[in-house]
């Protein structure tokens, strides 16, 4: 989440397509490693997480707007932040795949008899 946080403090200059551009991947990369697992909560986590920040962000590049506004301009009426073709990655949503059982595919040293 540090990675999150600094993508999100250094480019305020730069518009949200370019900060969507250099997030999305840090998120897609957390987001498969932690998928295998039991991670529902963790990725809902991760989503508000980076909601804050780059809505965050968003407020501190244009202090005088209002929500309504915000929401108008950088979400497309929604709450969550698009800019065009690019939009925020929401782990949230990602699909997760449980420990699969893998039954006799595991090799094992010991010979069986029978």
């Amino acid at each position: 989440m540090a990675k999150d946080k600094t993508i999100c403090r250094q480019n305020n200059n730069e518009p949200l397509a370019v900060v969507l551009r250099r997030l999305n991947p840090v998120l897609r990369g957390w987001a498969t490693y932690l998928r295998a697992g039991v991670s529902a909560s963790t990725f809902q986590y991760l989503s508000k997480y980076t909601w804050e920040r780059v809505m965050g962000w968003i407020r501190r590049k244009h202090r005088k707007i209002t929500w309504k506004q915000l929401r108008r301009r950088f979400c497309g009426g929604e709450w969550w932040p698009v800019d065009g073709q690019y939009y925020l990655f929401e782990p949230g949503r990602m699909r997760i795949i449980r420990y699969r059982y893998r039954g006799t595919k595991i090799p094992t040293p010991w010979t069986v008899t029978g």
